[in-house]
């Protein structure tokens, strides 16, 4: 049984591609747990529905401009309680990796298979980071720089440290201990030879290591 439509999680979106937009809310039509609202094209319109109506989940387009949408990302993260997803037709490593340190809880490609947009979906209203497992290319780095041997863990670790996490809530994130997570960090701080996480924070290393999916 469907659930009611007015007991559907909210998804708000700021887009400006009225097709995509279309294609968007046809496809939430046919879930029974979310609910498109009433689509918008401006960051300043989005900031007025996010504190208007509370939306479960927003969707920002890329496209906006990203140094508009990291701009925005930074006002906005901590005034409100609804998570973001950044997506758009084309997104390099670098900008993924800003969107989620500015507070971004998911990154997708428009091209992205409509099961791979309901998993990130999921996966951020419940309280998960997430991200394309193709999104970050092994080797997209084209000058040569040093990049450490670091498991996908790991990886996901760096990510999170670097947006100013916490060991237990990079616990809760990734659904391990902390104990866990210092090994991880110990295990960085070897391979990378960068000494503490204040250190790691600032070394831009995320920019320059293959980054995979951060679903819990």
């Amino acid at each position: 049984m469907n659930i009611a439509s007015d007991r559907k999680l909210t998804v708000a979106v700021c887009d400006s591609q009225p097709l995509i937009v279309e294609g968007l809310r046809s496809l939430l039509a046919n879930t029974s747990y979310y609910r498109l609202l009433e689509p918008v094209r401006s960051l300043e319109m989005l900031t007025h529905t996010l504190v208007t109506l509370s939306p479960r989940v927003a969707l920002v387009d890329k496209g906006l401009g990203t140094q508009d949408v990291l701009n925005w990302l930074g006002r906005n993260g901590g005034r409100n309680q609804t998570p973001i997803i950044v997506w758009g037709a084309l997104i390099s490593d670098a900008e993924a990796l800003r969107f989620l340190q500015n507070g971004a809880k998911g990154v997708l490609r428009k091209t992205a298979l409509p099961e791979h947009l309901m998993s990130c979906l999921d996966a951020v209203v419940n309280g998960a980071t997430w991200m394309d497992d193709n999104l970050f290319r092994a080797g997209s780095s084209s000058d040569g720089s040093y990049r450490p041997d670091l498991t996908p863990r790991e990886q996901q670790v760096l990510v999170l440290v670097q947006q100013g996490l916490r060991n237990k809530e990079i616990a809760h994130e990734l659904g391990i201990s902390p104990g866990t997570v210092k090994i991880h960090l110990k295990h960085i701080f070897e391979k990378s030879g960068v000494r503490g996480r204040y250190g790691l924070a600032l070394s831009g290393l995320a920019d320059r290591v293959e980054v995979s999916a951060l679903s819990a």
